[in-house]
């Protein structure tokens, strides 16, 4: 059996329209046509498939989905849910948004068109894939040893977590480097609690943007009289920091005078409270972060080399989200979960439509700001479902952002432009090789180009081969 095959249990009344579409799919796909009890079919093949197709032809009313929207609650029951598509018999919109209510993930209305089936049910087996990987990850950060504030599928992330569990309890200074918002104070508690200085303080502090004096005081604390309002001694950040971990982010805005300070600390382990002669023994992990260019700094002049080569140990890199766009629904699906349990919403899934803004958007605040538009989306949200018009406008563009009395045929139509655009991408505009990764005939590919309207000069040509793209970014 080919690894790309794609598992589809056929729940329908009619066997033998079930066996005229498992050989109408064809062979990239392995149907199981079923048509009794629903239960125990799904908890039989729970762990087999990949994509539920549901036949609901016959259904003219609310009252006549009732069997269906009871076997999609028993699938939903499973461990992890797979995507269930819906066959109707005519386009009720009733109908359809009844469905896509109940947590369904696509439906088809009407005479089924082939071509457009297996498009949508390789894109179901994708969102399935992701949905599996996001209950592995949640099961392997509840294992001790983790790297549980982490989360992230894509090959250079799975480096970062294997090098930063490496150095952990190694006691050596970690230099994080990487654009604002992709993580790096996660990352370093991370490596601080897989450490032996666990059961010791973590201590922050953000060296950005803040008068040298206040930073200063803030790191070395003070002895009362020091300075006018000293009216009591204060410890520093350093000196909390005693037999755990200091973190300094923003290490690249600290001042050149306090940069030969930090330099001698590091050195001798002691120091002096502003105001004090009296050394003070410190033993501490130094853990730094910047978004600049440390290397160049030293270049010009700016940072202390030997204060750089003290901290740049070992160096972990976290690459910005748009460079690992395979762990956006990763994230998205995480931060889903943790902001449902936070506001007490019962808000599980993405509909097919938020899934796709999610994947086409830039994210040039990274990580955070994926963060922030999961929160704002689970506090608008009514429903189970987060929909394409819970996500800000920048994010809508080039979506149907009507609600929820959407044209469903202007919605396939566009799910169709953008899947073509993409695979024509990937593809380098060959229409060949497009046509047999779509598994359409060439002519078909042809006139859907002509009907999408879509001109060579919109596909942006990818800059490597087809054979280096990851894998996760290319339709199979």
């Amino acid at each position: 059996m080919k690894e790309d095959t794609i598992h589809v249990w056929f729940h329908t009344p009619d066997p033998a329209f079930g066996q005229v579409m498992a050989h109408a799919l064809g062979d990239a796909f392995e149907v199981r046509v079923g048509s009794g009890s629903a239960g125990a079919a799904a908890s039989e093949i729970s762990n087999w498939w990949d994509v539920v197709l549901l036949d609901q032809r016959a259904a003219e009313s609310e009252q006549d989905l009732e069997p269906g929207l009871k076997l999609m609650n028993e699938v939903n029951q499973t461990v992890p849910p797979p995507p269930v598509l819906v066959m109707l018999g005519e386009t009720y919109e009733n109908l359809v948004l009844r469905v896509m209510e109940k947590g369904a993930y696509d439906t088809v209305s009407g005479a089924p068109n082939v071509v457009e089936l297996r498009l949508v049910l390789r894109r179901a087996q994708k969102y399935r894939r992701a949905e599996a990987e996001v209950y592995a990850l949640r099961s392997q950060v509840a294992s001790p040893g983790h790297l549980q504030e982490l989360v992230g599928a894509s090959a250079c992330m799975e480096k970062i977590f294997a090098l930063a569990e490496k150095i952990a309890a190694c006691d050596v200074s970690v230099l994080i480097t990487g654009d604002t918002g992709t993580g790096k104070e996660l990352l370093a508690r991370a490596v601080h609690r897989l450490s032996s200085r666990a059961g010791g303080p973590f201590v922050a502090f953000s060296c950005a943007s803040l008068p040298e004096t206040l930073v200063e005081d803030e790191l070395f604390g003070h002895e009362k009289g020091a300075f006018t309002g000293a009216l009591m001694a204060r410890r520093g950040r350093i000196e909390a920091a005693d037999q755990g971990t200091l973190f300094l982010d923003e290490i690249g805005d600290l001042g050149t005078s306090l940069q030969s300070k930090l330099l001698r600390v590091l050195q001798v382990r002691s120091f002096e409270r502003l105001g004090s002669n009296t050394p003070l023994e410190v033993n501490f992990r130094l853990i730094c972060a910047t978004n600049k260019n440390l290397a160049r700094m030293v270049e010009q002049g700016t940072f202390r080399e030997d204060l750089y080569y003290r901290l740049n140990v070992v160096q972990l890199h976290l690459p910005p989200l748009c460079e690992r766009a395979d762990d956006v629904l990763y994230l998205a699906h995480h931060f889903l979960k943790l902001f449902s349990q936070q506001f007490h919403k019962k808000v599980t899934r993405f509909s097919r439509l938020a899934l796709h803004a999610l994947e086409e958007y830039a994210w040039p605040g990274n990580v955070r700001e994926l963060e922030n538009v999961v929160q704002r989306a689970v506090v608008l949200a009514e429903g189970a479902t987060i929909e394409i018009w819970h996500l800000p406008v920048t994010m809508r563009r080039g979506f149907n952002d009507a609600r929820p009395a959407y044209s469903y045929d202007e919605e396939v139509r566009e799910f169709k432009r953008r899947l073509l655009v993409r695979t024509l991408q990937e593809c380098g505009w060959r229409k060949a090789e497009t046509a047999r990764t779509l598994g359409m005939a060439r002519g078909y590919l042809h006139r859907l180009i002509n009907q999408l309207q879509i001109a060579p000069e919109e596909v942006k040509r990818p800059e490597q081969p087809l054979s280096q793209l990851p894998t996760a970014n290319r339709i199979m």
